[in-house]
């Protein structure tokens, strides 16, 4: 249960991509610390099911439907939050897709895919930091905390948009870092390696090997809390020294390199 206590009592946070997977995660841990839940995603049953967990551990919580690739549905999500929630004080930009890694020529990539891999990885996390950030500039304070990829750390071959974007996403968290560093908001990035959700798993056929190398040291595929215990603690006043920080959570994958071909093709689904 939530107290009123918590490391983040009183608090709001938007939590977008949240309805499946690490998003949901991160939204009970942060509501079981106190904070009042805004779940964001486009499917609108995953988010009203976060949504009702968050409720039944005591905080207040919002589910709205929101394709972060639309401008417009992201200024409704934190308008939104400001009039019913009655405030924000975090943001989590954690939507994404997992798609366009597979191996093959440039020139069969398509505009529609480059565009998809782009908005949704990419655009959608400046969208989401514009429409929310002079907010916690004029409140004097504010927590962004953005989810890259260990692609994004790699040229990995062939991986053309999801690896691209994630790349975008570690620079723009260090760009407005040093902006808004003065404006007392922290913006932070977390890069997952494997994490056993459906979105971040490698391939069946490649799982054994990756376990056994020195590719994951640690030995294990991560699970949602050790993505999601960080993410709360970057959300703490705990974290309010930091900013600009890239934190690979991934087992001590990119301490102990890669191996030859680089990360393995993960499933290809999508993180609401």
């Amino acid at each position: 249960m939530a107290t009123g206590n918590g490391t983040l009592a009183g608090k709001v946070a938007i939590i977008t991509g949240g309805g499946t997977g690490l998003g949901k995660m991160m939204a009970l841990l942060m509501a079981k610390e106190g904070a009042d839940i805004v779940v964001a995603a486009r499917r609108i049953g995953a988010i009203e099911q976060t949504a009702d967990e968050v409720r039944e551990i005591g905080p207040r919580a919002l589910a709205i439907p929101t394709d972060v690739t639309d401008p417009a549905q992201v200024n409704n999500l934190v308008e939104r939050t400001l009039v019913e929630m009655g405030g924000l004080d975090i943001l989590v930009n954690n939507a994404g897709i997992v798609r366009g890694q597979e191996r093959r020529p440039l020139w069969e990539v398509t505009d529609e895919e480059w565009r998809i891999g782009i908005d949704t990885n990419l655009s959608g996390a400046f969208y989401c930091c514009r429409a929310a950030i002079k907010h916690f500039v004029d409140q004097g304070h504010g927590k962004i905390i953005n989810i890259a990829s260990g692609n994004g750390m790699r040229g990995n071959r062939g991986d053309f948009m999801y690896g691209t974007a994630k790349a975008g996403v570690i620079n723009f968290t260090r760009v407005l870092a040093t902006t808004f560093a003065q404006d007392n908001i922290q913006i932070n990035c977390i890069a997952p390696g494997f994490v056993n959700v459906r979105e971040l798993q490698p391939e069946p056929s490649t799982r054994g090997s990756f376990l056994t190398s020195d590719f994951i040291p640690v030995g294990r595929i991560g699970v949602p809390e050790d993505i999601g215990h960080l993410a709360l603690f970057l959300a703490s006043d705990a974290s309010d020294y930091i900013t600009g920080a890239l934190f690979a959570n991934d087992g001590g994958g990119l301490a102990g390199g890669v191996s030859p071909t680089g990360y393995a093709p993960v499933i290809a689904m999508e993180e609401d």
